[in-house]
């Protein structure tokens, strides 16, 4: 086969497997995709990852190029010069040249990846610690006093925010896709990672490091919100939460919920579970396996076992549906 008819047909074969080769691409799309960065970290790793996946694409058509020209039939005999200049040029200097460019841009973007940002003495502070399996959220305000939350990120877009990453248990890994680079939260010791949200948005953050058995059912919500619309939600958040059904309230604290879990606005003070506070606005329950229905509320007050294996919350299933019903339309309405 002569090496037009070669490419022809090397062509061919790539337009019929098109879709199954873009299909990784196409599945890494949407709200946990670091191919569409809303962060400025998310960015400069989305730009260095094209840079390296083009230098490797142009030297890997080289090395095709050349394959196809030693097997032609019509291919040139070289002698042995040539062939020794090639072998020093292609084979030594080109990659040696090419892998210490490749390697400068990457130190060169290397100190906007993970950014070393002292933080102004009046600036928010998220303190985030990790747990098995969940996610305790307290916003250290600057005017003093802090907001409790569970499972769940705001950030203002175009404000750089300090994150407090710390673990209770075992070791975790914070990582919002979207937003930025993974960090690793240890017991026993507090890490830093600064992020700085470019748009608004709703994005998916997983547990990055394996935590136990339920690993892949630990998440949560990342919301990039507007400076102004950020502002007035932390504000609602420093008042207590509405009620809507007292009568889920006393179930509440009668069944000895709030023995573990925190509402802002009763008795409820536990601080063995997520601080329920506001629950009802939150984008999901159960760290970000199940959107926030009452449904789904009354489902993991039944059987988080089942929903969370090896999760610290006991089943409530022995409760009359009537009560549990009850108690999901009150946290609910906890807005």
């Amino acid at each position: 086969m002569r090496p037009r008819q070669k490419l022809s047909a090397f062509g061919t074969l790539m337009r019929r497997f098109s879709p199954i080769l873009t299909l990784p691409i196409v599945g890494c799309a949407g709200i946990q995709s670091t191919l569409e960065p809303a962060g400025e970290e998310a960015r400069l790793v989305a730009i260095l990852l094209w840079v390296m996946t083009g230098a490797g694409a142009v030297i890997w058509l080289g090395v095709v190029a050349l394959l196809l020209y030693a097997t032609g039939r019509r291919r040139k005999v070289h002698g042995e010069r040539e062939s020794a200049r090639l072998i020093l040029w292609g084979g030594a200097v080109f990659p040696a040249v090419a892998l210490v460019l490749l390697l400068a841009y990457a130190l060169w973007l290397m100190p906007g990846l993970r950014p070393f940002v002292q933080p102004a003495d009046d600036a928010m502070r998220i303190e985030v610690t990790g747990k098995q399996f969940w996610w305790d959220v307290i916003y250290h305000l600057p005017e003093g006093g802090s907001v409790a939350s569970a499972n769940e990120i705001r950030l203002p877009v175009g404000e750089r925010v300090e994150l407090e990453l710390k673990s209770s248990d075992v070791i975790h890994s914070f990582w919002i896709p979207a937003l930025g680079g993974k960090m690793d939260m240890i017991p026993g010791r507090t890490n830093r990672l600064s992020l700085l949200a470019i748009k608004p948005g709703i994005f998916r953050a997983p547990c990055a490091e394996y935590c136990g058995t339920s690993h892949a059912l630990m998440a949560f919500s990342a919301v990039a919100m507007e400076p102004d619309g950020f502002r007035q939600w932390l504000t609602e958040r420093t008042q207590p939460s509405a009620t809507v059904a007292e009568a889920g309230s006393a179930l509440f604290l009668r069944h000895g919920c709030g023995a573990c879990h925190t509402v802002a606005g009763t008795g409820a003070a536990g601080k063995v579970g997520p601080d329920l506070s506001h629950v009802g606005s939150r984008e999901t329950i159960g760290a970000g396996i199940l959107a926030n229905t009452e449904e789904n509320i009354a489902r993991f007050i039944a059987e988080p076992d089942r929903i969370k294996p090896n999760s610290h919350m006991p089943p409530f299933d022995m409760l009359p549906e009537d009560d549990i019903r009850a108690i999901a339309a009150w946290l609910k309405g906890l807005q």
